[in-house]
């Protein structure tokens, strides 16, 4: 990875800012708000000192109807003004303090993942995430006239972010949706929600700062399922955009409105005969092992060719990966990650490899970060996506074997998968095959987001509803302007 860890020194720079915002005493200095905007509430942190945040709502509706008021002013303002707004997202969320806080306080409110890991995603979702130059407008001139085709605004966006990318995915989604010219109303998960409506208000007060209508991204206090219904069937809700596993995109999807649902994943990654080997066993560690494997796009099964298989695994030690090699030590992992339906328990998800080898029994060695296992297709660890660092290994005899048994892990999520080979005819036959929005060649997952690849980033993988990667021409519709006769020079 480029990224380093924050230091102690910064941990405790954000320990010091957040002490500060919760003292009462230190935070009695809260402007007046309208009663439209949010007020007191158990479960909400401004009963423990913040201020409130202008733009986070105490309803769901007055959220709406407040993004529903900026978007009439917004919709009046110029490509350049939106331009402008977006590089003062770009400005705060790329100041090191901030990417610092957002990380740590990501990773300790979810209780997940791994911090320098955060703060990579949220650095890379501020600076590539494209913005009004993925508008890019059509012509057709001819006898008859001309015709422009534009890319023009829904109005209001539903935006259901999740607790796996809180900030990455909010700030992919404020940039690309604002480009788009629409505004947002922010549904943040529950576990992830002190970290989302702390950047909702903070990016709402740069935009302002920028000479924003106020109200451009909104979010309100208590998000959960409920507030998700009623958010979804508001009538002044244009597009609802999901973001997470397949439980709240099938909820948007019977919202009865245009949804863009970006759902769950398993990614395989395959392995030939041919892949330079050392090199795949760095990336699939790297990739597997980033964030704890909490990514979509992470790579949650191997598929190896036998010839290569027991070379790889061994490469794969090389770079800190711990191989169960015993039924008994497969046994005990079995025991702690999953339940007894065999799916992965959700206490172990996004935590890292050295605590699950020592809930296991087991000491882990120095520089541990993921574990991998021999197991059959059918294992829990193949079929299932564990969001945990925990990569179940399958042997095969051939490319093509390997080919089928992918296509058949990824279960048709459309979603990401991986391949390490030099045989460009067998890159080519993966590819088709699993028919993925992402597919990574001879290097880490991530790099499929553009973290080490080329290409924008997005955080909204929309797979189950077809759009793939989204970027703010994702949330526009295409509108037809057609003069007949005239302004045709040719």
């Amino acid at each position: 990875m480029s990224d380093s860890p924050i230091t102690d020194i910064d941990r405790i720079v954000s320990a010091i800012v957040r002490a500060v915002k919760e003292e009462p005493a230190l935070g009695k200095q809260v402007a007046t708000v309208t009663s439209a905007r949010s007020t007191c509430n158990p479960n909400f942190p401004s009963c423990a000192g913040y201020t409130p945040y202008s733009n986070v709502f105490a309803n769901v509706n007055q959220a709406v109807v407040a993004a529903r008021g900026a978007f009439t002013t917004y919709r009046a303002m110029t490509m350049a003004d939106r331009d402008r707004f977006i590089d003062a997202i770009r400005t705060y969320a790329t100041k090191s303090s901030v990417l610092d806080e957002l990380a740590f306080d990501t990773v300790s409110e979810t209780g997940m993942g791994i911090v320098s890991h955060k703060r990579w995603k949220t650095e890379v979702a501020a600076t590539r995430t494209p913005g009004i130059e993925d508008l890019t407008a059509e012509a057709f001139s001819g006898d008859n006239g001309l015709t422009t085709v534009e890319y023009s605004p829904y109005g209001v966006i539903a935006a259901i972010t999740p607790t796996t990318n809180p900030s990455a995915t909010i700030i992919n989604n404020a940039i690309s949706m604002l480009a788009a010219g629409n505004t947002v109303v922010f549904s943040p998960h529950p576990r992830a929600k002190e970290v989302s409506t702390r950047l909702v208000g903070e990016l709402n007060t740069v935009l302002v700062e920028a000479g924003a209508p106020e109200d451009l991204i909104v979010t309100f206090v208590n998000p959960g399922r409920d507030n998700t219904q009623e958010l979804l069937a508001h009538p002044e809700v244009n597009l609802v955009v999901a973001t997470g596993g397949k439980g709240i995109v099938d909820l948007a999807l019977r919202s009865g409105k245009k949804v863009i649902g970006a759902g769950a994943g398993n990614p395989p990654v395959v392995v030939d005969h041919t892949a330079d080997i050392p090199y795949a066993a760095k990336c699939i560690v790297d990739g597997a092992s980033f964030d704890n494997n909490l990514p979509c796009i992470a790579e949650k099964a191997i598929v190896a060719v036998d010839s290569v298989a027991d070379l790889l695994v061994y490469n794969m030690e090389k770079h800190g990966a711990y191989r169960i090699g015993s039924p008994a030590e497969l046994e005990r992992l079995e025991r702690v990650v999953l339940d007894e339906r065999g799916n992965p328990k959700p206490e172990w998800i996004g935590q890292n490899a050295v605590d699950v080898l020592r809930a296991m029994g087991v000491d882990p060695p120095v520089g541990t970060r993921l574990l991998t296992v021999e197991v059959g297709p059918s294992h829990p660890f193949i079929t299932h996506e564990l969001m945990m660092p925990v990569l179940g290994l399958v042997r095969v005899r051939s490319v093509a074997a390997a080919i089928d048994l992918a296509v058949q892990i990824e279960g048709g999520n459309r979603h990401t998968a991986v391949m390490h080979s030099r045989d460009v005819t067998a890159l080519t036959a993966m590819g088709r095959a699993v028919g993925t929005t992402i597919f990574v060649k001879n290097g880490p997952s991530f790099a499929g987001l553009g973290m080490g690849g080329e290409g924008f980033a997005t955080f909204t993988i929309a797979g189950p509803t077809g759009e793939g990667l989204t970027s703010a021409r994702s949330f526009s519709r295409k509108r037809r302007c057609v003069l007949v006769g005239d302004l045709h020079i040719g």
